[in-house]
C-alpha cells in the first residue's frame, strides 16, 4: 500500500517525540501525514493541503493556542479534527467539543488507539447513501448521501460526529435514548470516555439546529426527539 493511499492528515503538535510517534502509525496505516509544530503553520496546512482529518494537540505555540485553530478549522469547512489533551484538562476538552472537535485522545496515549479512531471518524465522515437518502423532522431536512443538514431552507455546517448524533436522533424519533446508548450507537461500543461528552453534542446541535431540533431532555435518562 502507498504511503498516501488513504488521504492526507495534518499533525500539529510541538512535542517532537509525539509527532515523530504518531507520524510513524499513521503512515503504516497508509496516510500521508504532514506535520506542524505551531498553529500559524498549521493553519496553512490545513488550507493547503485540504486534509481528510487533523490531529491537533491545544497546547500549541503561536499566534492562537489549539482551541483557536479548532475554531479556525470549524468556521472554514467540515474537516474532522481530533484533539489531543493533557490529562487533566477537561475544561479544555469540553471546550475543544464544543467548538466542534470530532474527538480527543488524552495523554498519554497509545498509537494505536488514535489510529483506530482517526480510521472510526473517517468511516462515518465517508459514509455513503443510504436506502433512505433524506430524513425530515419538522423544518430540519438532512441529505445523507451529501452528509448535509438544513433547518429552515439554511444550511447548517454540523461536525461529523454532530451529524451523525443527528441522524440517530432522526431514525429513532419518538424513543427515549439514554446516554449510554448514543454513546454505542454514534461513537461505537468500542469507545470510552465521560458520558458528558453526549451532552456537549446536544448542546451544539441545539445552538446550530434551534427551535426546528426540539429535543427534550428526560431527566436522569437520556433524550427524546419529540
Amino acid at each position: 500500500m502507498a504511503d498516501d493511499d488513504n488521504g492526507t492528515i495534518v499533525v500539529v503538535e510541538d512535542e517532537p517525540a509525539i509527532a515523530d510517534l504518531l507520524d510513524v502509525y499513521l503512515r503504516r496505516a497508509g496516510f500521508r501525514v504532514v506535520l506542524a509544530d505551531n498553529t500559524d503553520r498549521g493553519a496553512e496546512l490545513c488550507a493547503s493541503e485540504q486534509p481528510r482529518l487533523v490531529i491537533l494537540d491545544i497546547g500549541l505555540p503561536g499566534t492562537t493556542d489549539g482551541l483557536g485553530l479548532c475554531r479556525q478549522i470549524r468556521d472554514a469547512g467540515t474537516t474532522p479534527v481530533m484533539l489531543l489533551t493533557a490529562r487533566d484538562s477537561e475544561v479544555d476538552r469540553i471546550v475543544g467539543l464544543e467548538l466542534g472537535a470530532d474527538d480527543y485522545v488524552t495523554k498519554p496515549f497509545s498509537p494505536r488507539e488514535v489510529v483506530a479512531r482517526v480510521k472510526a471518524i473517517l468511516r462515518r465522515s465517508d459514509a455513503g447513501p443510504t436506502k433512505t437518502t433524506t430524513l425530515t423532522h419538522n423544518e430540519l431536512s438532512v441529505d445523507l448521501t451529501r452528509r448535509e443538514a438544513r433547518a429552515g431552507g439554511a444550511p447548517v455546517v454540523l461536525t461529523a460526529r454532530e451529524f451523525d448524533l443527528l441522524v440517530y436522533f432522526l431514525r429513532h424519533e419518538g424513543a427515549v435514548l439514554g446516554r449510554q446508548q448514543l454513546l454505542d450507537g454514534v461513537w461505537g461500543s468500542g469507545w470510552y470516555g465521560d458520558e458528558r461528552t453526549v451532552d456537549v453534542h446536544v448542546r451544539q446541535l441545539r445552538r446550530k439546529l434551534g427551535p426546528a431540533f426540539d429535543l427534550t431532555t428526560i431527566w436522569g435518562v437520556g433524550y427524546r426527539l419529540s
